[in-house]
């Protein structure tokens, strides 16, 4: 990209793109902070992650446990990581696609 190079509404590209930069990256790390929590099984099984999609916590029920069906404890476990992860990506995409809104180019 050419040094001094001006965009449509005659700023400094390089300066947007560095400002842009710097607010992707202060996103990404709330998103670290937030979280969101998928409950199944009438709360059963809870899951939390992290917006940059970590897990945070597993709680799983102990009258669950005593059951013994592990066919249905693992359907269970399934469904509330895939849903975290749904709802992590979400709040993910909801705080970095305006970001992309402002792409110089």
């Amino acid at each position: 990209m050419a040094k001094g190079f001006k965009g449509p509404q005659g700023g400094n590209m390089m300066q947007q793109i560095q400002k842009l930069q710097q607010q992707i990256e202060e996103t990404q790390a709330q998103l670290a902070e937030e979280t969101v929590t998928a409950t199944v099984g009438g709360g059963a099984v809870k899951i939390t992650f992290s917006g940059d999609q970590r897990c945070q916590s597993i709680e799983i029920d102990s009258t669950l446990l005593e059951d013994a069906d592990v066919e249905m404890l693992q359907d269970l476990l399934l469904t509330a990581i895939n849903s975290g992860l749904d709802q992590s990506r979400e709040l993910a995409a909801q705080r970095l696609g305006p970001l992309a809104g402002g792409l110089p180019f």
